[in-house]
């Protein structure tokens, strides 16, 4: 399992440097990988990393790429949410590289969630 490295970290930190608020900032999406314990464990250091590079490779500067701790939902690890500006949270859940190409593609890139791999929209509503 690959290991989040400093230089990980400080790319992290210079993508989100100044925004605290999606609405405030110039980012159009905010990515949150959840790295609870569990998460780890379930693999969402590597997740990360794919973003990281999935951000580069497209050099894309309206994205914010973040992390939290756990979500409460240990069974459902590693899980993502993805929130597009003025759209709810949309909370992906079971995730590998090839489901985190898919959302980062069609939900990050042009905007269309993706109902088969999420757990919930919003706060309360599931798909």
């Amino acid at each position: 399992m690959a290991k989040l490295r400093v230089e990980d970290l400080k790319k992290i930190k210079e993508a989100s440097k100044g925004t605290v608020n999606l609405r405030d900032g110039a980012y159009r999406v905010k990515i949150t990988v959840h790295m609870g314990t569990c998460g780890i464990a379930a693999g969402a250091r590597k997740i990360m990393n794919f973003l990281l590079d999935k951000i580069q490779e497209v050099s894309a500067t309206d994205i914010i790429l973040t992390s939290s701790g756990c979500a409460g939902l240990c069974n459902h690890e590693p899980m993502i949410t993805v929130e597009v500006k003025d759209g709810a949270p949309v909370k992906y859940v079971l995730l590998d590289e090839e489901k985190t190409q898919r959302i980062f593609e069609e939900h990050v890139m042009k905007g269309n969630p993706l109902p088969e791999y999420a757990l919930s929209v919003g706060s309360e509503t599931t798909y």
